[in-house]
């Protein structure tokens, strides 16, 4: 795919836009002033990959806490702001990396210049976020809540800040709906140059937000759009990480990672396909290297099917093959298989 090159932003010394890697976002679940739970799942989101953490901002000691936060978390703090520019002008004093602002609840022009003022003086980016559940009034009454309403009410208050001598605007415009959040950012991305943050806002539980999610950000990664990212789930940030890194991969965006495929089984599986393809999941999911694994259920087709793996395993009642690259290099007894498979599993790893 070729990604559409947008300018570059740095958010708390992390680059996004200009070509560089997709970064991953999530939000902490907890009240931002609770320095001590939120700390805790900010480093939690860190671990498992994230790069990127947005925290609430709704009263005063929220935007004072950032301060405490900054000191012992290493990820880059998004202050998330929504009807009060007093609030993000706090956050952004207290040592945010970027003030993410609402253009359908912050206020009129005045207010967004404040803001701007204080963006400029201390040299933060400022993500320009425009949704379906909070539009301006004027685009909702002109377009109802469609794509060319996020973009234009997105757009207008991108620039506001250009007149006010902001150039580091990140823009997001999202829904709960994947045609109208794919329509929306296909639109922006025709018309900005600035770098975009994708994600299908509201998008439920995490199966549903799963699914939604991949449908919507994955059509537009696949076009090349898109250069941060957030899987929204109902439950624990952590999986939104989780996913967001899987929804990458899928698309060829990361390729340090061991891929392992596996057929869904049918009749033709004698053996315990599924237990072996859990066991070797859980072996390679911290691999940081590009490898492809295959565990496939029968020797009909799975040496042809995954002939460009670096190892596979296909089996029958009696006896399994392994096999590299197609060719097969050993044939096992099916009771012996599993040991046989992740001794050369093991020795590809240490490779």
């Amino acid at each position: 795919m070729e990604r559409k090159i947008t300018k570059t932003v740095i958010i708390g010394g992390v680059k996004v836009g200009g070509g560089e890697s997709v970064k991953i976002q999530s939000m902490c679940t907890c009240k931002t002033s609770d320095t001590v739970r939120c700390s805790a799942q900010i480093n939690a989101l860190a671990n498992a990959g994230c790069d990127i953490v947005r925290v609430s901002v709704l009263d005063e000691d929220d935007a004072a806490a950032i301060k405490i936060l900054k000191a012992s978390c290493s990820v880059p703090l998004v202050a998330d702001i929504h009807f009060s520019h007093k609030l993000a002008v706090a956050a952004i004093e207290s040592g945010c990396d970027k003030v993410r602002i609402n253009p359908g609840n912050i206020g009129g022009e005045n207010q967004i210049k404040i803001v701007a003022d204080c963006i400029k003086a201390h040299k933060i980016p400022v993500r320009v976020g425009a949704n379906t559940g909070s539009l301006e009034k004027s685009f909702a009454d002109r377009y109802g809540k469609s794509a060319q309403a996020l973009v234009e009410s997105a757009m207008q208050n991108v620039r506001i800040f250009e007149k006010n001598g902001v150039g580091d605007i990140v823009v997001a415009v999202k829904s709960s709906n994947v045609q109208l959040t794919y329509e929306a950012y296909t639109r922006l991305s025709q018309i900005c140059g600035y770098p975009l943050h994708i994600g299908v806002t509201e998008a439920g539980t995490r199966q549903n937000a799963i699914v939604k999610s991949g449908a919507a950000l994955g059509a537009l990664l696949l076009n090349g759009i898109g250069d941060t990212l957030r899987i929204s789930i109902t439950g624990d940030p952590v999986e939104e990480v989780y996913a967001a890194k899987q929804l990458l991969r899928a698309v060829g965006l990361d390729k340090n990672f061991a891929e392992v495929i596996s057929c869904p089984t049918c009749g033709r599986c004698r053996w315990n396909v599924m237990s072996l393809a859990a066991k070797v999941n859980e072996r390679v999911k911290d691999v940081k290297k590009p490898l492809k694994i295959a565990v496939m259920g029968c020797v009909v087709n799975g040496p042809g099917e995954a002939e460009d793996c670096d190892l596979g395993i296909a089996g029958s009642k009696e006896y399994c093959v392994l096999f590299r690259k197609g060719e097969i290099i050993k044939r096992v007894s099916a009771e012996n298989a599993e040991e046989e498979f992740f001794k050369e599993l093991n020795g590809i790893l240490n490779e």
